[in-house]
């Protein structure tokens, strides 16, 4: 069920990286960039259209990789100091509303929402779309202030070596394949909902179309089978990436459930007035504090995301409230843990130590956890 999508979108992920057709999408999407000459306006319109290419590319270190080095001359051309767009380009892969999200995706299914976009569009959506609009402006101003304050202190340096990318030589319209998945997602489910038509079942298509696309681009039969093997690989890395995390949870729940340890939960909070905001600021605090010391934000949420549906109606609260603000939590506290893969990657790429990098992300992240916990107070109370 929601592994096996999973499994497909990472599959897919690879097979369109190997290809170029992320490639493309970037380059695409960063040439009107080239257009501001003005460090600053760039900063938020950098971290919105980061933030929408994470749609296509879900993991935070390789999206920013990617980032880097296309847009690399166009933030040096805008005289953009190495720190600013390490710590834009860091904050990126956060809280995008899609449907391809492999959490998104366990969150509809625990949650009991039986379509992935219907969970995205009517949940997360207006609570996630707000928080990216405040993030943007946070990061404005915080990244000014912080190179004033900074001037000739530890502004970093990028290292070009690291920011090589490999042409494979795809056309611009393979820009098309990446983003195909979400178009047709969208379109089925808001024409033809009857037609049970699914993730898995569009992402293979998408893949089908880009593979024949190779075909007959290249036309090399034996080297074109090799490639599609890529496709498996990457569902082989979703597997122990994600798909374990979800079978290890609901054996750690199911553990739990039998022990009565739900059940004495649920019993000490029933009929707590307020209980549901308590829920949703300690569930929310816990997957914080381990998503900052251990640098991984899905793993906690994957853990914890089980738990809510069986604590939610025993004592008749919405599972919403709790599991929402604790799944944006798990996405924009990683980027302020100083051990997080994103935070290092992106922080050696300009040469400087990490906590300087953490400087610099952490007040737009808990800007934009500060509106998430708001408005799902406000939306869900």
């Amino acid at each position: 069920n929601a592994g096996l999508i999973i499994l497909t979108l990472f599959g897919f992920a690879a097979y369109m990286s190997h290809i170029g057709a992320n490639d493309m999408v970037i380059r695409v999407l960063s040439k009107p960039l080239a257009l501001v000459r003005s460090p600053y306006v760039l900063v938020p319109l950098v971290y919105w259209i980061g933030t929408l290419l994470s749609i296509i590319i879900p993991s935070a270190s390789s999206l920013a990789v990617i980032l880097m080095a296309p847009l690399y001359p166009v933030l040096r051309a805008a005289k953009m100091t190495p720190l600013t767009a390490a710590a834009v380009i860091a904050t990126t892969a956060t809280i995008v509303p899609t449907p391809l999200g492999g959490d998104n995706v366990v969150a509809a299914r625990v949650l009991g929402i039986e379509h992935v976009v219907d969970y995205v569009f009517y949940h997360h959506a207006p609570i996630s779309v707000p928080a990216i609009i405040v993030m943007g402006f946070a990061h404005y101003f915080w990244q000014k202030y912080m190179d004033g304050r900074q001037k000739g202190g530890a502004e970093g340096e990028i290292d070009e070596s690291k920011l090589q990318m490999k042409d494979v030589g795809a056309p611009v319209w393979y820009a098309i394949f990446p983003v195909l998945p979400l178009v047709l997602t969208i379109f089925f489910w808001a024409f033809f909902k009857g037609a049970k038509v699914g993730l898995v079942e569009i992402t293979i298509f998408s893949f089908a179309l880009a593979f024949v696309s190779e075909l007959c681009r290249k036309g090399n039969p034996k080297v074109m089978m090799k490639d599609a093997g890529l496709f498996f690989k990457g569902m082989g890395e979703g597997f122990w990436v994600v798909v374990v995390l979800i079978v290890a949870a609901s054996t750690m729940v199911a553990g739990l459930s039998s022990l009565g340890l739900i059940d004495m939960l649920a019993g000490s909070i029933e009929g707590v007035e307020n209980a549901g905001t308590g829920l949703m600021f300690a569930f929310s605090g816990i997957t914080a504090l381990i998503t900052f010391i251990s640098g991984s934000g899905n793993a906690v949420f994957y853990s914890f995301i089980e738990l809510i549906p069986q604590i939610a109606e025993k004592t008749g609260l919405d599972p919403i409230m709790i599991a929402l603000p604790m799944q944006l939590t798990s996405h924009l506290l990683r980027a302020v843990s100083p051990v997080a893969a994103v935070v290092i990657i992106v922080s050696s790429i300009v040469k400087v130590n990490p906590l300087e990098l953490v400087k610099r992300t952490s007040v737009p992240m808990f800007a934009g956890l500060a509106a998430v916990l708001a408005m799902s107070l406000v939306r869900y109370m």
